[in-house]
């Protein structure tokens, strides 16, 4: 019989850049929307995996602001299937106690795409088991410059002393101002790389890249992946005693 697996630390919040579905189709002769819709299937299995071992917020890479250089059928099919995926798991996540949140600029993604979105978030915001934050039209230095005009719009009006900006204080300016520190990072396919991908958040998470591509990774890459997790020593800074 499987022995069960259990964390041996605990961990809060787990970040992913979902990677390798164009070549996952690919390397099969497939479209590359076939890698996008298995990927999907993978999404599931993840929030459902990371809300049993306990973690608590978890947070995908899906459209950056780079892919809108993509060739605009797969972006069209990329948002078609975004919203047939929330028609579909939308009442498991109510069901299961998982609430559903966004980062990123959501005004340029096709306006019923968003209306699904928004209506998944709203339904779920008094979900308290586990944080689906999923990142769409979403590029790190892009929040950043966001955040520093928003800094620069408050001390202009006075809403904001300069002695009083701290890396707590610009945290609240992120889009992830309510979500805890990131702890774990992983990226698949075998890339290893941010890609513009929550820069700031990973001041001090730990980085896992897999050569497996996003449409296979499944529960075993992922266990795989947490037990190289919770060989790492995170001092933070400190020396080891």
């Amino acid at each position: 019989m499987k022995e069960e697996f259990k964390l041996k630390k605990p961990i809060n919040h787990i970040a992913f850049i979902m990677d390798g579905n164009g070549r996952w189709a690919k390397k099969r002769l497939l479209p590359r929307t076939a890698g996008h819709k298995e990927g999907c299937k993978r999404i599931v299995e993840v929030i459902r995996f990371c809300k049993k071992l306990g973690v608590k917020c978890v947070t995908l890479y899906a459209f950056s602001t780079e892919n809108w250089n993509r060739p605009k059928s797969e972006i069209d099919f990329l948002f078609r299937y975004l919203k047939e995926f929330f028609d579909d798991y939308i009442q498991e996540f109510i069901d299961t106690k998982v609430r559903v949140r966004t980062m990123g600029d959501l005004s340029r993604l096709p306006e019923d795409t968003v209306k699904t979105i928004e209506r998944a978030k709203e339904l779920t915001k008094d979900c308290d088991q586990l944080v689906f934050n999923i990142c769409l039209n979403y590029g790190s230095q892009q929040e950043i410059v966001k955040a520093a005009k928003e800094i620069a719009q408050d001390y202009k009006d006075g809403k904001l002393n300069l002695d009083d900006l701290n890396p707590e204080t610009f945290n609240s300016y992120l889009y992830s101002k309510d979500l805890p520190k990131v702890d774990l990072m992983i990226r698949t396919s075998g890339e290893e790389r941010l890609s513009n991908f929550i820069l700031y958040q990973v001041a001090y998470a730990e980085f896992v890249f897999t050569k497996t591509y996003w449409p296979d990774f499944r529960e075993n890459e992922l266990i795989e992946c947490l037990k190289e997790y919770e060989t790492r020593d995170r001092r933070y800074g400190k020396i080891e005693e």
